[in-house]
């Protein structure tokens, strides 16, 4: 049952990414020029994602999940090295290429070859992340 579930939302969500227009690579691009041809569509995507989910974690605190298990901790709200490298190199490749994880993995079939060249950057960098923040943290310790 819990298979089905993330199935079918996992499908929801991949086809609330293309019809928001989310896997579009000019549109995302469009939405982060602020200072020229700016697209405010997204910002109604964001607040239609944000908003919801907001009100789910509120209720769901002191409840269990349908399927079982328990529902994820909030992470911790210190601001710290790893999070700030994380948030840089997401937005950096946001930025340049105008995908992100959710929306390239839900433009596969139709995302051409430049797809494809991203999805291997992304899969090659979620290989090297562990290696090198294992080299940061050696390199700030012995500081």
């Amino acid at each position: 049952m819990r298979n089905i579930l993330g199935f079918i939302s996992g499908g929801m969500f991949g086809a609330g990414l293309v019809i928001s227009g989310m896997t579009d690579t000019e549109k995302v691009q469009g939405w982060l020029d602020v200072f020229g041809a700016w697209d405010p569509t997204l910002a109604f995507v964001m607040g239609g994602a944000i908003i919801p989910m907001a009100i789910a974690w509120h209720l769901s605190k002191r409840r269990t999940p349908l399927v079982g298990g328990s529902f994820p901790t909030l992470a911790d709200p210190k601001l710290g090295r790893n999070l700030v490298l994380g948030s840089v190199m997401f937005g950096m490749g946001w930025g340049l290429v105008g995908l992100c994880p959710g929306p390239t993995v839900a433009s596969i079939g139709f995302g051409g070859w430049a797809n494809g060249l991203f999805i291997s950057a992304m899969i090659a960098g979620i290989a090297l992340a562990p290696n090198v923040r294992q080299r940061l943290d050696v390199s700030v310790d012995a500081q």
